[in-house]
This record gives structure tokens, C-alpha cells and sequence, in this order.
């Protein structure tokens, strides 16, 4: 992964490549001499950070749920009493950049969870396989479509497009979900057995006063929090060098990271695709829709589809053009924007249809578990509650196979189970771990945690 800088060189993090004989202080001594090594920060700013993940890496589970989770990512990191690239590189980076979360809000359970995970993968330690992987191809022909065609043969029919407006109860359990077509007519369908996969924020608008009552819990969920988190495609008439594999624009207002596509896909897209006058797609996230723009001077929520566009490719052209000329004006061909957003005459009252949810501190607490009060309804999404804990397609996956599986303990089946894994930790840490877990039930601080 590459972190671009705006008229700076571009920064690459090297690592410990194995932790089978390192102690505590080599870990910290590791980590600060990774980060002063690549970015320019004063010793004693790379140091103490070092000394937060390390604390973090030797917390139990029992500290992470019950203490760091209900703390945001910049106080953990002392962000705000430190220096502005401290605070670029180690609060908002990891946060708005690469999970769309802020800084201020996320917990830190959430980050410093994620941050491991990543860790530990460029280890080439755990399960998981590569830290950093993408799809073979558009997404539909890589992944969507051969799901619906394996769903399909199994005897999944699909009602789409359809809206579900509502829930039916009887005898305390769901006995219907009515479903509008496109005209507004509505159906009542009848099933033993209810999944409802549809996003927190949709998911929370069908709990009746009668379902609260049975799973009163369920209320919480009102007190989840989603942000924008929206993508727009830039079509190229020439392949783009700018990383092989993701690149994060450190210093863009808009919290930009991209990826230029057809370099990892099983067929070209200039010989397959369209007419062959384009050659790329460089995918793009914008995560901070609130801050001005370098252009207009407006966050990205204020702008019309033209303006974002321009604005986005203009601070992508302030990090890769900066020293040489890697993506010139010519190359780019068209754009299309995430059409979950919906553009209103008035900026101002621009909507999106596909918010992300952002895990804010103390949030866990606020999150349904897939099995709800309700004997035959199931949850499954990035905001229910996993192992993986935080808004991303490993986290929906996670709890969809505990749906399966709470759906399957609920009816008594005697079906193989689906998988599910923990995080991986790193076993060396296992004793201080354990040292950690005796300390916060008798009160006491992290014992690296020293202030």
C-alpha cells in the first residue's frame, strides 16, 4: 500500500517481519523506529505511539470490551496534545481514510482491533491469508453474479426489486414481511422463518412497539451512528502506475484511497469492455464528505455531481503530480458516482440511500447479537455483532454465518454449522495477555499502559 503525500515523498511502513523471539520493549523499540523511519515525526511522538499499540496488542479481551471500547481513537493515542502529522498519520489515516470513521468518535477497541488484524497479516501471521485482497474483475462478474446463479440452483428466488415496509407479528412471533413493488403495491408473504439482512438503518425502522416489547433491546439500535462513505469510478484512457495495490491520499481533505483496477483483473478491460477507448478504472472512496474542498471550497456534501468529480481528481492530482506528471488531464476519459446518492437542486439537500456505519465508542453495547427475543427472527449485517467488529463485507459475512447457525440451534437442526473464527492474536503476547486480564478485575492499568 502506498501513502501519497502532497508535495512530499510518498511513504512506505516497513515491519518487523517475525515476532517468535521479540520481547515487549523490542516490540515498542519496533514500532517507533518503523514510524520515525518513514514519516517525520519527532522521536519521542513515534515512541509514544509505539507504547499505545503496545498497550493495546498486551490488553485481554475483558480490558478492550470493558475499557477501550467505550474510549475514542484520539484520546487512546493522546492525538490532540501532539503534533499535526501525528495527527494525520496515526489518528486520522487509519480512521477516515481507511474505515471512513472518525478519529474523535471510533472506539478504540474498533481501531486498535483492525489495526492488529493488519498487523499481524502483513506478518503473513494467522488465517486470514493476504492483508490486502481484491476481486478478479467487475464486481458483478466476480462475485454478484455467480452467487445468484449458485443461490438460483438452489431454490433462493429473488424479489427484486422490491422494499420491505413492514413487519407482521402473531402469537409473539413474525408470521409476515409485506413487500412493495415498484408501484407501491404491497404483499404480505408468509415464512417460518425470518433473516432480515437489510442495514441498521433500515432494519430499525420495522421495530413495532410490539416487537420492542418482546426484545426491548432492539431499541438501541436508534443509537447507531452512519456516516458517508461513497465511491466514484474515474474511466482512463491510458493504464495507471500509481501503486500496485491501494493508495491512500494522506493529506486530501476528502480522506481519498483508490485503487487502479485493471492491473489485477483476469481479463482486460480495454479489450473486453466498451469500445477499447478505455484502458482503466481508478476506484475511488471518498470518507470525509464534511471537510472543504481545495477547489470550491465546500465538503463534498455540498457539491453537485460535477463538482465532486472535479474536486476529487484535483486533489488526486496534488499527490501523484506533484513531482512528476503520473496522471495527466487527458488520460481521463469519463466518471460515474455511486448512484446510491440522490443530487437535489439544492446541494444542501443532497441524500444517500448507502450510509456506512461507523463504530463509535461505546457503541457495542447499542449492537443486536443475530439471534434476537423473538424465536424465529435473525439478524444479520456489519452492525451485528462479530469477531470482526467493524463495517466491512468480512464483518456482514461473519454475522450472516451466525444467523445460519442461530437459526439452525433454534430449530434443532442437526446440519453442519457454519465456520467462525476469532481474530488472530499473536501468541507470544498470550502471557501478558493473561497478566492483563487478572489486572483489570483487580482494577489496575494495562502494565504498559504508564501514562
Amino acid at each position: 500500500m502506498k501513502l501519497a503525500r502532497q508535495g512530499g515523498p510518498d511513504i512506505t511502513v516497513p515491519g518487523p517481519r517475525d515476532l517468535s523471539s521479540i520481547t515487549p520493549d523490542d516490540l515498542r523499540e519496533s514500532l517507533a523506529a518503523a514510524v520515525r523511519e518513514a514519516v517525520d515525526l519527532p522521536g519521542s511522538e513515534s515512541s509514544y505511539w509505539a507504547g499505545r499499540m503496545l498497550v493495546y496488542l498486551t490488553s485481554s479481551e475483558a480490558r478492550r470490551l470493558g475499557q477501550w471500547e467505550k474510549i475514542p481513537w484520539t484520546s487512546f493515542i493522546g492525538a490532540d496534545s501532539r503534533s499535526p502529522e501525528y495527527r494525520t498519520l496515526l489518528s486520522r489515516l487509519p480512521t477516515r481514510s481507511l474505515v471512513a470513521a472518525k478519529a474523535d468518535l471510533a472506539s478504540t477497541r474498533t481501531i486498535g482491533g483492525i489495526s492488529e488484524a493488519f498487523f499481524n497479516l502483513t506478518l503473513g501471521r494467522g488465517k486470514d491469508g493476504e492483508a490486502d485482497r481484491v476481486l478478479n474483475g467487475p464486481t458483478n462478474e466476480a462475485w454478484i453474479d455467480p452467487w445468484v446463479r449458485q443461490l438460483t440452483d438452489l431454490g433462493v428466488r429473488f424479489a427484486v426489486p422490491a422494499t420491505v415496509t413492514g413487519l407482521g407479528m402473531r402469537g409473539g412471533r413474525i408470521a409476515t414481511v409485506t413487500v412493495a413493488d415498484q408501484t407501491g403495491y404491497e404483499t404480505p408473504m408468509e415464512a417460518d422463518h425470518f433473516i432480515c439482512a437489510l442495514p441498521a438503518e433500515k432494519a430499525r425502522r420495522l421495530w413495532t412497539p410490539e416487537i420492542l416489547t418482546i426484545d426491548p433491546g432492539l431499541a438501541a439500535m436508534d443509537n447507531l451512528f452512519v456516516d458517508w462513505m461513497n465511491g466514484i469510478q474515474f474511466y482512463l484512457r491510458r493504464p495507471a502506475t500509481l501503486c500496485e495495490g491501494h493508495i491512500a491520499f494522506v493529506d486530501s481533505p476528502w480522506a481519498l484511497t483508490a485503487l487502479s483496477q485493471n492491473q489485477f483483473w483476469a481479463r482486460s478491460l480495454g479489450d473486453h469492455y466498451g469500445d477499447g477507448a478505455v484502458q482503466d478504472c481508478l476506484s475511488v472512496d471518498i470518507s470525509d464528505w464534511e471537510t472543504p474542498g481545495m477547489l470550491y471550497g465546500k465538503p463534498a456534501k455540498q457539491c453537485n455531481p460535477d463538482e465532486v468529480a472535479r474536486e476529487v481528481w484535483a486533489q488526486i492530482g496534488a499527490h501523484v503530480n506533484d513531482t512528476r506528471m503520473l496522471l495527466p488531464d487527458d488520460d481521463l476519459h469519463s466518471w460515474f458516482i455511486d448512484p446510491a446518492i440522490a443530487w437535489h437542486p439544492d446541494p444542501g439537500l443532497n441524500t444517500n440511500d448507502d450510509p456506512l456505519l461507523i463504530n463509535t465508542a461505546g457503541s457495542w453495547q447499542d449492537r443486536p447479537n443475530p439471534r434476537t427475543a423473538i424465536a424465529n427472527l435473525f439478524l444479520a449485517g456489519d452492525y451485528v455483532r462479530t469477531n470482526v467488529d467493524l463495517a466491512t463485507m468480512e464483518g456482514a459475512n461473519e454475522s450472516a454465518r451466525a444467523a445460519v447457525n442461530s437459526l439452525l440451534d433454534a430449530t434443532g437442526s442437526n446440519a453442519e454449522r457454519c465456520d467462525i473464527h476469532p481474530l488472530y492474536q499473536a501468541p507470544e503476547l498470550e502471557q501478558l495477555r493473561g497478566i492483563d486480564e487478572q489486572r483489570y478485575r483487580d482494577g489496575l492499568p494495562n502494565v504498559f499502559d504508564i501514562g
